[in-house]
C-alpha cells in the first residue's frame, strides 16, 4: 500500500510539472526573443534559452522618441496608466452602487435591467466600433483619454454588475437590519458593512477592469490617432510591419505591458480568495 500511495504521489506530481512545463514554455520563448540581441532569438530552435543575453530590445523600447524628440515610451506608459486607473475607479463605483441597488432594492424595470445588461455581453465588441466612434467623434473625445476612459468603463459595467450583485445576494440581510435598528443611514450600511465584507468581489472586479483598459488594443488603435496619445499595447503592434516584423521590440514590449498585471495580481492575491462575512460578526 504503501508502495502504491508512493508511486501514485509521483505520478500525479510528474503529471503536473510537466503540465506546468508545457504551458509555461511559450512563455519561456519569448523570454528568449526580448533578451536575444537583435531579432535573433526569432528562430525555429525550440531551445528556450538565449544563446547571448542583452538587454538591447528592452533598452530600445523603452527609449523610443517620437518625430518630434518626444519621450514617446514614456508618454504612451503614462496614458496606459492613467486610462487604466481612472477606468478602473469609475467602473468600480458604478457598477458596486449600481449592483447593490439591484440586490437590495425592487423598482419598475430592475428585472428589466439586469436583462438588458446580460445581452449586451452576448454581442461581440466589434458591432459596438462605429456607433462609439461616431459618438465620440460628436463629442470631441477622439484623440482624447477621456473618450478611452468612459468607453472602457461602460463596456466592463455590465459583467462587473452581474458579478457584485451576485455576491451582494449572498450577504446576509440580517447584518442591514441590525445597522438600520441601531440608527444607520442606507449610505452608511453600504459603505460602513456591505463594502468590507464584499472586498473579494471588488478586488476582482478591479482587476477585471484594470486587465480589460490596459489590454485593450482594438479600440485604442481605431480612437487614437496621435502616436503620443497611444496606450502601451498600440506600441507593441507598432513594431509589426507590412514587410517585417522587429520581434525582439515586439517581445519585449509584451513583457514591459504584462508586467503590471502581473504586479497588481500580486497585490491583490489576499483579497482574490476570502470568507464572505468572515468577522462581520463579532460576539
Amino acid at each position: 500500500m504503501k508502495k502504491q500511495s508512493l508511486w501514485g504521489s509521483v505520478m500525479t506530481h510528474g503529471t503536473l510539472i510537466f503540465i506546468s512545463l508545457a504551458t509555461l514554455y511559450p512563455l519561456f520563448i519569448v523570454l528568449r526573443i526580448a533578451f536575444s540581441p537583435g531579432d535573433s532569438g526569432a528562430n525555429a530552435s525550440l531551445n528556450p534559452w538565449p544563446r547571448e543575453w542583452s538587454l538591447d530590445n528592452f533598452e530600445a523600447v523603452v527609449s523610443a522618441t517620437s518625430a518630434r524628440g518626444e519621450w514617446l515610451f514614456g508618454r504612451q506608459l503614462l496614458n496606459s496608466v492613467i486610462i487604466a486607473v481612472a477606468t478602473t475607479i469609475l467602473g468600480i463605483f458604478l457598477a458596486t452602487t449600481a449592483a447593490y441597488a439591484f440586490s437590495r432594492f425592487r423598482f419598475p424595470g430592475r428585472k428589466a435591467g439586469l436583462m438588458a445588461f446580460l445581452v449586451s455581453q452576448m454581442f461581440p465588441g466589434m458591432l459596438m466600433m462605429v456607433p462609439l466612434y461616431l459618438i465620440l467623434d460628436a463629442l470631441g473625445l477622439l484623440n482624447a483619454s477621456l473618450g478611452l476612459i468612459v468607453v472602457y468603463a461602460t463596456t466592463a459595467i455590465p459583467f462587473a454588475v452581474w458579478m457584485l450583485k451576485g455576491y451582494f445576494d449572498t450577504i446576509p440581510k440580517d447584518l442591514e437590519e441590525s445597522a438600520i435598528m441601531d440608527g444607520a443611514s442606507q449610505f452608511t450600511i453600504f459603505w460602513r458593512i456591505i463594502l468590507p465584507l464584499s472586498m473579494p468581489a471588488v478586488a476582482v472586479t478591479a482587476l477585471f477592469s484594470f486587465m480589460t483598459a490596459w489590454n485593450e488594443f482594438v479600440l485604442a488603435f481605431t480612437l487614437m490617432e496621435d502616436p503620443t496619445s497611444f496606450t502601451l499595447p498600440v506600441t507593441i503592434y507598432a513594431y509589426v510591419g507590412e514587410q517585417s516584423v522587429e520581434w525582439g521590440k515586439f517581445a519585449a514590449a509584451s513583457i514591459i505591458v504584462s508586467l503590471p498585471v502581473v504586479l497588481l495580481f500580486f497585490a491583490l492575491q489576499r483579497n482574490l480568495v476570502g470568507g464572505l462575512t468572515a468577522g462581520g460578526v463579532k460576539g
